[in-house]
C-alpha cells in the first residue's frame, strides 16, 4: 500500500518518493520492519499466552536430557511469524504482482491449517491434533492452486536462457529470448544449459506432450510443497532449530529470486530470466526477518514454540517460492536437512513395521526425527526393541549444540546449491 502511495506522490516531486521504486530500499525496509514487529508483537503474544496458560499438551511432560523443563512453554508462536511476514509485505509490496499474491495465499492457507492442528491439541486436549489425511489434503490443495495458477496466469512468464558459442568456440555467451512466454523449463544442476523441460519428459505423449508436461509440473509443485512443509514440521523439534534453518534457506532463495529477476545476473549464472520476480525478494526479506525475530524468543531455552501454525507455513513458503523461480529441483540440496529428517522417520517406521510382522521389535535409530537421535539417552530407550544404530552417536549432545550444528550444515548446503549453478 505504501508503495502505491509514494509512487503517486512521486509525480508531485515529493523528496524521497522515488526511492520506493528501488527493490533494494523496499527489501531492506521490509526486513527491518519484520524484525521490529516480531520482537514487539512476540513479547506481547507470549505474555498473553502465559496469562491464558496456553501450552502444547504433548510437551507438558517433555524434559531436555540436560535438565531444561519444557513444561508450560506457550505454543502457536507461528502466529508471530505470520503477522511479522504479512504486515510488512502488505505495506511495502506491489500487491498486483501474481507471485506476491501466491505467497500471501500460501502463508494464510498453511497458517490456518497449522492453526487447526494446534487448536485441536491445545483446546480439545487431543495430542494427535489434526488427522494426517486432512493435513495432506490441505497441503496438496495449496500445491494444486499454485501449480494451476502459474499455468493459467498470463503474468507468470519467463525468458529462456540460450547459450551462444563465440567464433573461436572457446567461450559461450548467454542470451535471453526477446519475448517472455509460458515455459515448462526449470533449472537442473550439473547440466550444461541448466534447463530441464517437463514437456520433453512427457514426449511419449506425442502431440499432447505440452499438456502432459503441465500436468507433470502441477504434480511436481504438489510434491515439493507437501514434502518441504512436512520436512519443516519434523525439523521443529528443538529450540531454534526450524527457525534458524528456515532463515538460512530464505536467504538463499532471496538471492535466487533477485538473480532471476535481473537479466544481467541471470545471464551470468546462465539461468532463465523471470520478469517481476523481484517482488519475491520483498516477501523473502519479510520471511527472514520474521525468522530472526522469532529466534529472539525461540532460541534455547525457548520462551515459545512455533507449533504447526509456524512449521507448516514455513515449509510451504519455501516450497512455493522455489517453484515460482523454477528452482524446485534444487530443493533436495537446499533443504537437505528437511529431507534427512523426513527420510529418518520413513526408514524408522517402515523397518519397524516390516519386523513387527515377523514378531520382532526392531528400530534403526534411537529416536526420530534424526535430530532426536543425538540427544536420546540410553536410559530412555525401549528395552523390548533392538536398535540397529544403538551406539551411534557414542554420546549425547546438548540441544543447543545440535541446533547450531544443523544450522552450519544448512549454510553449507545453501552454498553448495548456489555453486551448482556454475558447475556444468
Amino acid at each position: 500500500m505504501l508503495y502505491y502511495l509514494f509512487r503517486f506522490l512521486e509525480q508531485f516531486d515529493i523528496p524521497g518518493a522515488h526511492m520506493w521504486s528501488y527493490i533494494s530500499f523496499r527489501a531492506l525496509l521490509t526486513l527491518i520492519l519484520s524484525l521490529v514487529i516480531s520482537a514487539w508483537f512476540g513479547e506481547r503474544f507470549i505474555k498473553f499466552m502465559k496469562r491464558r496458560k496456553i501450552s502444547e499438551t504433548q510437551r507438558d511432560a517433555s524434559i531436555d536430557p540436560f535438565g531444561t523443563q519444557k513444561k508450560g512453554v506457550p505454543t502457536m508462536g507461528g502466529i508471530i511469524i505470520i503477522v511479522s511476514i504479512l504486515v510488512p509485505v502488505l505495506l511495502l509490496g506491489r500487491m498486483r504482482n501474481i507471485y506476491l499474491i501466491l505467497m500471501i495465499i500460501t502463508t494464510i492457507w498453511l497458517g490456518f491449517l497449522g492453526f487447526l492442528d494446534d487448536y485441536i491439541k491445545i483446546f480439545r486436549k487431543n495430542k494427535e491434533g489434526l488427522k494426517g489425511k486432512y493435513k495432506i489434503v490441505g497441503q496438496v490443495s495449496i500445491g494444486f492452486i499454485v501449480g494451476i495458477t502459474l499455468y493459467l496466469s498470463p503474468d507468470a512468464v519467463m525468458r529462456e536462457n540460450v547459450s551462444i558459442p563465440q567464433q573461436d568456440k572457446t567461450e559461450m555467451v548467454v542470451k535471453h529470448e526477446a519475448v517472455a512466454h509460458k515455459s515448462l523449463k526449470t533449472t537442473i544442476p550439473f547440466i550444461k544449459n541448466h534447463n530441464l523441460d517437463y514437456s520433453s519428459i512427457m514426449s511419449f505423449c506425442g502431440k499432447y506432450k505440452t499438456a502432459a508436461g503441465w500436468i507433470l509440473f502441477v504434480v511436481m509443485t504438489i510434491l515439493v510443497v507437501t514434502a518441504v512443509s512436512n520436512g519443516a514440521n519434523l525439523n521443529d523439534g528443538m529450540d531454534g532449530m526450524c527457525a534458524g534453518n528456515a532463515a538460512i534457506i530464505g536467504v538463499a532463495l532471496g538471492i535466487f529470486a533477485y538473480v532471476s529477476s535481473h537479466i544481467g545476473y541471470a545471464s551470468y549464472f546462465d539461468i532463465m530470466y523471470i520478469p517481476h520476480s523481484e517482488e519475491l525478494v520483498i516477501f523473502i526479506c519479510a520471511f527472514v526477518g520474521a525468522m530472526i525475530g522469532f529466534l529472539w524468543y525461540n532460541a534455547y531455552p525457548a520462551q515459545i514454540f512455533m507449533g504447526d501454525t509456524g512449521s507448516l507455513t514455513i515449509g510451504g513458503i519455501i516450497g512455493v517460492c522455489a517453484v515460482i523461480i523454477h528452482k524446485e529441483l534444487l530443493v533436495p540440496i537446499l533443504c537437505g536437512i528437511f529431507l534427512v529428517e523426513s527420510l529418518s522417520v520413513i526408514i524408522q517406521t517402515q523397518i519397524f513395521k516390516y519386523y513387527k510382522h515377523k514378531g520382532q521389535r526392531v528400530r534403526v535409530f534411537r529416536a526420530t526425527p534424526i535430530h532426536d537421535n543425538f540427544r536420546k539417552l540410553d536410559s530412555q530407550l525401549d528395552e523390548t526393541s533392538r536398535y540397529i544404530f544403538k551406539n551411534w552417536p557414542e554420546r549425547q549432545f546438548h540441544e543447543s549444540k545440535i541446533t547450531v550444528r544443523f544450522w552450519i550444515t544448512t549454510i553449507i548446503l545453501a552454498a553448495l546449491t548456489m555453486i551448482t549453478l556454475k558447475i556444468r
